[in-house]
């Protein structure tokens, strides 16, 4: 090889050095921004992370003034126009069959939906929550569950065979909660699901679409003390009595 190649080899060796320093200078340049913008996203995350975590450590504190095992004494009071945020929901089981409904039955008001579930089966929460109630009443529902959501609600699931949660516990929609049973006063294996605000029931067909495995809209409005649901999907209304205590449906 003569000097002369030797020259020429090394400006090639020396220019492609070159081009590939810009070139991956360039490269980094225009990710520059995206990683700033995924730094801000993530930060995003963090911070509404962090407000979950503090709403769910005292869920719906806007309208409840209390944190105890009763079920039906609930202390607070529910803002004018109030909306139940529904999204973000999981259906508490996969059934779709409704054993027995909201309403008067056997002489007495039945304050949930009876949901056919067989004995084992997982049973989740219908929100993020905090567990209020973890309890066993043999004359009534068995081993039970109460959730509070930070949208304002309260869910029951009754006559289970297990609770695999326990009082003061934050969970997440979809998160097993306990397992489908017939105990308490009970003639067959079902959940009984209520959902409840301030302690007073509201029909859960207002708000959960069993058959469909959905929820009928995306928000459930309090108004006034009548509660609708807000989109096309729920035209349903109920008074729900909040302060009066008793509780009526019209479908």
């Amino acid at each position: 090889m003569n000097f002369s190649t030797i020259k020429k080899t090394v400006g090639i060796v020396v220019f492609s050095m070159v081009a590939v320093s810009g070139f991956a200078q360039d490269i980094i340049a225009r990710q520059a921004p995206s990683d700033r913008r995924l730094k801000d996203i993530r930060n995003v995350k963090l911070n509404n992370t962090a407000a979950i975590a503090a709403d769910l450590n005292n869920p719906a504190g806007n309208i409840y003034t209390d944190w105890t095992d009763n079920l039906r004494s609930c202390s607070g009071s529910v803002p004018a126009n109030y909306k139940v945020d529904l999204r973000g929901f999981c259906m508490p089981t996969p059934s779709r069959k409704i054993n027995s409904n909201f309403g008067p039955r056997w002489g007495r008001q039945h304050e949930g939906l009876d949901v056919k579930v067989y004995i084992g089966d997982t049973i989740r929460a219908a929100f993020d929550g905090k567990v209020r109630i973890c309890k066993y009443n043999g004359g009534g529902y068995g081993y039970y569950i109460v959730i509070r959501h930070p949208n304002g609600l309260e869910t029951l699931y009754g006559h289970l065979s297990k609770q695999i949660v326990k009082k003061d516990q934050v969970v997440r929609a979809g998160e097993p909660i306990g397992l489908g049973g017939n105990t308490g006063k009970s003639s067959g294996s079902h959940l009984h699901f209520e959902t409840r605000l301030l302690g007073q029931p509201i029909d859960p067909a207002l708000l959960f679409d069993f058959e469909h495995q959905d929820v009928t809209g995306d928000y459930f409005i309090v108004q006034n003390g009548i509660s609708k649901g807000n989109v096309a999907r729920s035209s349903s209304t109920i008074s729900t009595g909040s302060q009066a205590g008793g509780s009526t449906a019209r479908k």
